[in-house]
């Protein structure tokens, strides 16, 4: 074989290996953005560029994958369902501690399906996996919660913020893992 087929050989194994490359990319890239959503183009604004939001969700999918995140049985079910309507209720006669009881029953349900329990971004993380289009909500009452203990937020945002943790709290009730085989114990 001369130089020059040499070359061109080369060339090419190089041009194929730069294709597959960006292949994969974009087919993980396709996965991603349709496993996360909403989620991926927060990934997007809060990492800035496109690499280092699709390792991040990659990893949240990877640690997920690792744990043993259930369905509640029905008893755990209705136990939760009772549980939010009497947190619904208190919230005409005190606002904010209807919204404090909201936050701890969506914890004792993520507690119940499986998920860790850390600080707060870190559980808004794991729910990214398989709730993509509520996790903004939970991160929104979160926002709310945080506000109104500084003096920020008014009955009418606790009253949005009590719906945002209702969207989750349903989801969570119900809700299959997305891309799980359910375990049981």
């Amino acid at each position: 074989m001369t130089a020059t087929g040499i070359v061109l050989v080369v060339i090419a194994v190089a041009v194929i290996a730069v294709l597959a490359w960006y292949l994969v990319r974009e087919r993980r890239s396709k996965h991603l953005r349709t496993r996360f959503g909403p989620e991926y183009e927060y990934a997007m604004r809060e990492f800035g560029n496109r690499p280092k939001a699709e390792e991040a969700l990659a990893s949240r999918e990877k640690r997920i994958e690792n744990i043993r995140v259930r369905t509640l049985s029905h008893e755990d079910q209705a136990r939760f369902a009772d549980d939010w309507r009497r947190v619904q209720s208190h919230f005409v006669d005190d606002p904010p501690a209807s919204i404090d009881e909201a936050d701890r029953l969506v914890c004792d349900v993520m507690r119940a399906r499986g998920y860790p329990m850390s600080e707060f971004e870190h559980r808004a993380e794991d729910l990214s996996v398989d709730h993509p289009h509520v996790v903004r909500n939970y991160r929104a009452a979160h926002a709310i919660a945080q506000r109104h203990e500084k003096g920020e937020a008014g009955t009418e945002d606790l009253r949005q913020a009590l719906v945002y943790y209702r969207d989750l709290f349903d989801e969570l009730l119900e809700a299959r893992p997305a891309g799980h085989k359910e375990h049981r114990k």
